[in-house]
């Protein structure tokens, strides 16, 4: 079993489709597909199932995929390590972020990265199912590291250190009886419909389990992937929203109340994963997230 054909595995793997593998590739999409054939008649089973519409993973394929990953890594670490003995750090860093980190300032931290490791190609991906994606794509191998927000313990597979805290705030319209509030307590909020984000994202996980503690239903009929957005449908008053502190102080239009008596602190974490070593790029740069968090 070659590396290369574990390589284009994982690429069509991830990209569903041999055109867009080949591209990222920049191999010949019959190159591509044949390396696959190849690995399939040496596996013995079907890796993908293919049509004219779309392109699949068996379970056989669904299985190989994280070891796949792990031995490239394994093999990118091994080259890594004797280059970096040889010329300095150089490699490959994949690392996933939320849209938004709080007093974690991922650009220039990735900055002062690229300056002292020039050498190091970094991808940096925002996953569209937030924390929850995140943290899967850490523990099968997809990313080095990411920056996540998790409202309880570590998932298995992961390691997590933490990075900041702050706590979320409510925002509602100037014109809501609650917008002059000094604080607000999640009783008082049982008849307002809530703007929140989509399942799976840090805030909202923390959001309903202070809820599902409190014994409280809530409705939310407007979910948004942005705050932006959030903020401007909270304006209009369509409903209230929780927002981490530091985004809800750079809102317009809206007024911020805090929150008492719920356990609604949004963590910012670090994940790497718990079974695999971390190659020298992602050593370099998880050292410089800590020394600057």
């Amino acid at each position: 079993m070659e590396l290369r054909h574990l390589e284009y595995f994982v690429a069509v793997a991830e990209e569903l489709s041999f055109t867009r593998a080949s591209r990222r590739l920049h191999v010949v999409q019959s190159g591509v597909s044949s390396a696959i054939q190849g690995l399939e008649r040496e596996l013995g089973a079907t890796l993908f199932d293919r049509n004219r519409h779309r392109v699949t993973l068996t379970e056989a394929g669904l299985a190989l995929l994280p070891e796949a990953r792990a031995t490239l890594a394994a093999a990118q670490a091994a080259a890594d390590a004797v280059a970096e003995a040889a010329a300095g750090l150089r490699g490959t860093l994949s690392i996933g972020t939320m849209l938004s980190t709080g007093s974690i300032d991922v650009p220039a931290l990735l900055g002062r990265f690229h300056e002292q490791h020039p050498a190091v190609l970094v991808r940096l991906r925002v996953m569209p199912g937030g924390s929850a994606d995140l943290a899967r794509e850490v523990a099968s191998g997809g990313l080095d590291l990411a920056l996540l927000s998790l409202p309880g313990d570590a998932p298995p597979g992961l390691t997590v250190r933490p990075l900041a805290q702050e706590p979320l705030m409510l925002i509602c319209a100037a014109k809501h009886p609650l917008a002059n509030a000094e604080a607000v307590r999640l009783d008082a909020l049982v008849n307002e419909t809530f703007v929140d984000f989509p399942v799976g994202w840090g805030t909202r996980a923390v959001v309903d389990r202070a809820f599902a503690t409190a014994g409280i239903d809530r409705q939310v009929s407007f979910e948004v992937a942005d705050y932006t957005t959030a903020a401007r449908l909270v304006g209009t008053g369509l409903g209230v929203a929780f927002i981490p502190a530091s985004a809800a102080s750079g809102l317009d239009a809206v007024a911020r109340v805090p929150v008492e008596g719920a356990a609604l602190n949004w963590r910012i974490l670090v994940a790497t994963s718990a079974t695999r070593r971390p190659s020298a790029a992602a050593r370099a740069f998880l050292a410089e997230l800590l020394a600057h968090r």
